[in-house]
């Protein structure tokens, strides 16, 4: 099993050599992993992985190769009771069930709603339609189905109706090496080159040459000019976490084109929708953040900026102070919008979603009105339609 994996990573890209494997064995014959899944995936990654940008890869083999290994550990585990390892009240709601599942009615009743459910609640709770627990109708907890309301921890099925979210959320980043099926993503993103000759002279300039070894009487006399390079600077913001990990795949597909077209491309991550600071690595997004507003002094306006995201979310998450699912921002998502279209005249909006949904989801015309109905699908087209926008001189 371990053998097969070795490969399997190194098939991934992963460089692990055969010392480093030999290392992981070491560790496990010496019982550093002690009858844990937990401990075991953290060693083989502190043995077989020594750049922190292959944890991904790593992190996807790993999964694929040991699903339904972790049963292999039960036996040396502590028994937990059977319905804390699963979700016991977790069930699908039919459509009259549905039905009676009123809304909470405005942003401040539902906080309110929550402030004495938590000095009320004083035991776990599984069902039901008020107190904090898994499954039920409850606007409170996890697992279960209500048209709004907060989520507080995980207990497997989501209806992504939540309009904040309470638990510890780990995000991936994007792949910026993943090969692409066709080369039409790249073609596309072509349509906003504009070449400029930059840096050292260090390219042969053979029309140039020719003419000068002539007028020096046939004395070879070489003219160098600096590379030719694509002097368009983009600034890509990503939506990632909840809804669009449906789309990780064709988000990392045009990351990756991205990065192989532009010279000058910075990448930031974002949440639902923008606020107050993003990040640049989503495994240190708690510890490691950028303000907006440095942001904005960093980058010039002539930089072109493409934000991608499905822009699914509670309309709140837009236009409410303290409406982010994350944390409680103090100005509303709209706000920040707006700076940043102020600032930026040249900006996109890419939406992997089918267009036929965008009419029928509030949050999605919002944004197409912040950013003036600049959105675009993530297709073929769409992005050929953006790349034309981004090429317009001025504000759009």
């Amino acid at each position: 099993m371990l053998i097969r994996f070795f490969f399997e990573l190194r098939q991934a890209g992963v460089p692990v050599t055969l010392p480093e494997f030999l290392l992981l064995l070491d560790g496990l014959a010496a019982r550093v992993a002690s009858c844990s899944a937990f401990e075991f995936y953290h060693l083989a990654r502190l043995s077989l992985v020594k750049d922190e940008r292959h944890y991904d890869r790593f992190d996807r083999v790993f999964e694929a190769h040991f699903k339904g290994a972790e049963r292999f550990f039960e036996q040396w585990l502590a028994e937990v009771p059977a319905d804390w390892l699963r979700a016991a009240a977790e069930r699908l709601f039919d459509e009259q069930e549905r039905l009676k599942v009123q809304s909470q009615g405005s942003w401040e009743e539902l906080l309110q709603k929550l402030r004495e459910r938590l000095a009320e609640q004083k035991e776990r709770h599984e069902g039901g339609n008020k107190w904090i627990g898994t499954g039920g109708t409850s606007p409170f907890g996890s697992g279960g189905y209500n048209p709004e309301g907060i989520r507080i921890g995980d207990a497997g099925r989501r209806q992504r109706r939540a309009i904040k979210v309470w638990e510890q959320r780990d995000f991936r980043n994007f792949d910026g090496d993943v090969e692409l099926g066709t080369r039409n993503l790249k073609l596309a993103l072509r349509r906003l080159r504009k070449f400029a000759r930059e840096g050292a002279a260090d390219e042969l300039d053979l029309d140039a040459t020719v003419e000068s070894t002539a007028r020096n009487a046939g004395w070879l006399d070489l003219k160098l000019v600096p590379e030719r390079r694509n002097a368009v600077k983009v600034l890509l913001l990503l939506d990632v976490g909840g809804s669009m990990d449906d789309h990780v795949r064709s988000c990392e597909e045009l990351f990756s084109a991205a990065r192989a077209e532009f010279k000058h491309l910075e990448h930031y991550y974002f949440h639902n929708f923008v606020y107050e600071s993003l990040w640049k690595d989503n495994r240190r997004r708690h510890a490691e953040r950028t303000s907006t507003l440095q942001l904005l002094r960093t980058f010039n306006p002539d930089y072109r900026v493409v934000f991608v995201g499905d822009a699914t979310m509670s309309p709140h998450e837009i236009v409410q102070p303290g409406g982010s699912v994350e944390h409680w921002n103090e100005e509303s998502g709209a706000a920040w919008m707006q700076r940043i279209t102020a600032h930026f005249p040249h900006l996109v909006w890419l939406n992997p979603e089918p267009q036929e949904r965008w009419t029928w989801t509030p949050s999605v015309r919002l944004t197409r009105e912040l950013v003036g109905e600049r959105m675009f699908p993530l297709t073929l087209q769409g992005l050929d339609g953006a790349m034309r926008a981004l090429r317009k001189k001025g504000a759009p």
